[in-house]
Order: C-alpha cells, then structure tokens, then sequence
C-alpha cells in the first residue's frame, strides 16, 4: 500500500519529530565531542592519535555498518531496527560518560556507533516509507534542516557543557533524549519494509566492508607512530578487504550494496560528491574548534558560539532549499552549495591568535552555513529520488556510509599530512601551521565537489525499478 501520510499533518509531525530526534542525536554526537577534545585529552591524559581514535571509532563503527542497518530496516521493519539503534546508542552514551580511560572511552565511542549505525539511516527511510510521494522533498528538507541544526548546535552545546559541568555529560545528555525518541516513535511511527527484501543477508560483504575500512583507518591514523610492519600489515588488509567487497558485491544476489543503483548517474555522482564534501566537512569542524582553543585562545562555550550562525541557517533556509531544488533539479544547488563552503573555509583559514570574532570568524562562516544550506537537501533528496522505493533503506544507508567515510578517513590522514603528531594539539606555533594547510585541503575538496555535480549532474536520470 502507497505511502498516505500527508506533510503537516498531526501524524505527519509526530513522525518527522522522531526522525529528527533520533538522527539529530546521533549527528550531535559527531560535532559536540569536537569541542570537547581538548579536555577529554587533558583529563585522560590522551594524545592527537587516541583523540583521533574517540572521532573515528565512533565514524568506523557507524561507517563499516550503516549498509548493514539499512539493509536489517528493509528486511525486518524500519521502525523496529530504528527502535533498537536507539536503545543501543543510549546505552552507549551512558559507558562514554563514566569511561576512565582512553581506551575505555574509545571502545565505548565504538559501541556508540554501532548503535547510530541502525538508526540513522532508518530515520529518513522511515519518512520515505510513511510520506506521500508529493509531500517527501518538502519532509526531506525539513529533516536535513531540522538535523543539520543538530549537529551545527554541537559545538555550541558542548562548550557550555564543558565549562559549565564536564566533558562527560556530551555523552549522558543522550539518555533522556532517547527515550523521548522510543515513546514518540512507538506510539506514532507506522511500520515500513521491502516487501520484495531477499531472505538471505550479506554477511560477507558486511565483514569486508567492516574490516577494509578499519584496516584503512589503522593504518592512516597509527602512520608514524605504530610499528611500520603492523601499519603496513593494515594497510594491506583494509585496500584488499575494500576490494574484495567490491568484487564481491558484484556477483552476490543478496548483494548488501545493490550495485546495479550506480547505473543512475544522478546516484553516482551524489555519492562521489558527498565523499569529497563531507571529508572536508568533518575535518574543517575537527581543526577550527581546536584552532580557536589552542592558538586564539577561547574557551570551549566561546569558541562554541562562534557556529552559532550555522545554526540559524541551517533552520531559516533548509527546507526552502529542498523545495527548491525539487523545482529547478539538484545541479545548481550542488554545484554552488561546495562552492560556498569552499570559499567559507578559505577565509576561516585566516583565523590566529589575533583574530577577532566579527571580522575573522563571522564572514567565513556566513559563507560557508550559506552553502550547507544549499547542499543538504537537494544532495540527500537527489540520492534516495535516484532510488526505486523499495531501496529506500539501503540508499539512504549508502549515502550515509558515503559521508561517515569521507569523515573517517580525511580525519584520519589530515593531521600526519600537515604534521601534527603526538601532543602537538597543545603547541599553539605546531597546530596553527597545520591547521592552515588543513583548511587548504579542505576547501580543495569542496572546490572539486562543485566541479564534479556541474559536470556530472548534466542530464541524469534516475534509475527505475
């Protein structure tokens, strides 16, 4: 049966507000431990490789399994799976905050996404199963808008967090979050699957896929560091393992990536272009929160409110930006939108010890929240619209395992690329150097995104069923 609920209905609010509630938490999670680090680090007694850990582990769990949450969506009930991740996040949340040790907060940060891992990409699914056809590229932008607030707000929320009360509560604030999320979407959320979903499910392709990317991101991360026979070792075993699940998921008819969806050009070049922008993006929120702590100085609540302009972007303007791009195609929002983020990350590159907010801080990231907005939306739109309905679990999953890679590994290999190793994170002359040619990169690759949807984009037909 289609899909009837109407947007702006009471139903219609009640789902978006679980949806929103639930991803937003999990994005939440990837910004506010950000501003955080360096207190986590001093408290800990943790280096840049075992801050780069609490990032990645949580980005390599929720990357190397987010196909797999997808999928289980599909095949068992997006609801239910939805239901489950966040019961396990919250759990998780709660062994972040009590963790004594960096290790202890790394395993616990690993747990954690496992658990976004199943409800992030039930989330948008569970709009794509619930929404009329007509109403879904409004709901869509509200959600991006909405959840985009979320993870913009996460630097705001942890400084205030960190100076007022401790580092720990960016992760037990989850708890009541998520139950409010478990009442609201047990009792409002109808159940959706794939019908059509194979009875077999691809444990191989999840363990490769697994493996590869924890191989990669070992080897990126311990690079200078660690034995170079064990980062060898890794790096063999994660490229192998990468492309044996290509290989793999080719010729596999319960295939957990349905290959035959990158024959639409349109869902293609949306991934492409969401690795490269959510690369820079995760590492230029990774660097710039560091930056203003380290070398200019703020405290974490201030350097916090430095993004606070994202914010009201983000909330002012998403979901008149999905219905935009509903009107006039993707490829003029995908191609101005990274090119705005490009520019915004060139001016914040500029940021010192004697920048000042209004003059520094504030044109870049107007500059740059101006093109989120134009990117958000019309790139997942685009993704899951590239997509038969019945795939609408594991686009999303896709799309979202796209993005959290693109983070893992540029937040990976960024800081043994521009030499910051080891404490360096606390030598204001050895972090500002790197941070600029951080931000450089960065906004290469954003600059390469709008290249790509200008070109790629031209014509593309989505695929049918």
């Amino acid at each position: 049966m289609a899909p009837q609920i109407a947007a702006g209905s009471p139903q219609g609010r009640w789902v978006l507000t679980a949806a929103v509630l639930g991803s937003g938490m999990a994005m939440l999670d990837g910004t506010v431990v950000n501003i955080a680090l360096r207190s986590i680090g001093e408290d800990l007694g943790a280096s840049i490789a075992q801050l780069q850990w609490v990032v990645n582990a949580y980005l390599l769990a929720l990357a190397s399994l987010i196909l797999v949450g997808g999928s289980l969506g599909d095949h068992f009930g997006r609801r239910r799976v939805f239901l489950v991740g966040v019961t396990w996040f919250a759990l998780a949340s709660a062994l972040c905050g009590v963790a004594q040790s960096p290790g202890q907060l790394i395993g616990a940060r690993l747990l954690q996404g496992v658990g976004a891992a199943l409800l992030t990409p039930g989330s948008l699914a569970m709009i794509q199963g619930s929404f009329r056809v007509a109403d879904r590229g409004k709901v869509i932008g509200q959600w991006a808008g909405l959840g985009g607030i979320a993870a913009a707000i996460g630097p705001l929320l942890g400084g205030w967090i960190v100076d007022n009360a401790s580092w720990r509560w960016i992760f037990l604030i989850n708890v009541p979050v998520a139950v409010a999320v478990l009442l609201v979407a047990a009792r409002h959320v109808p159940e959706s699957r794939d019908p059509e979903a194979a009875r077999g499910f691809d444990v191989v392709g999840a363990g490769l896929g697994a493996v590869g990317l924890g191989g990669a991101t070992y080897a990126l991360i311990e690079h200078g560091s660690a034995r170079t026979a064990y980062v060898v070792g890794a790096a063999v075993v994660g490229v192998a393992c990468l492309v044996l699940f290509v290989v793999f998921e080719r010729r596999h008819p319960d295939a957990l990536v349905p290959i035959h969806l990158f024959a639409s050009r349109t869902f293609s070049v949306a991934n492409l272009l969401t690795l490269l922008v959510y690369g820079a993006l995760g590492s230029m929120l990774f660097f710039l929160v560091l930056q203003l702590q380290v070398v200019t100085g703020w405290s974490p609540l201030k350097a916090g409110l430095a993004t606070v302009p994202l914010t009201l972007v983000m909330l002012l303007l998403s979901s008149r930006s999905g219905a935009l791009a509903s009107r006039i195609g993707p490829r003029l929002p995908l191609t101005v939108g990274p090119a705005l983020c490009g520019l915004g990350t060139l001016v914040l590159r500029g940021i010192d010890a004697d920048t000042g907010y209004f003059t520094g801080v504030l044109p870049g990231v107007l500059v740059f929240s101006s093109g989120l907005v134009l990117l958000v939306a019309p790139l997942t739109s685009s993704v899951l619209a590239a997509a038969p309905d019945r795939y609408a679990g594991i686009a999303s999953g896709i799309n979202n395992a796209v993005a959290r890679t693109g983070s893992l590994l540029a937040v990976s290999a960024l800081p043994a690329v521009v030499g910051i190793a080891g404490s360096d994170y606390r030598d204001p002359a050895v972090f500002a150097a790197g941070y600029q040619q951080a931000q450089l990169i960065c906004a290469v690759l954003l600059l390469a995104g709008a290249a790509i949807s200008f070109v790629g984009l031209r014509d593309a037909a989505p695929v049918r069923a």
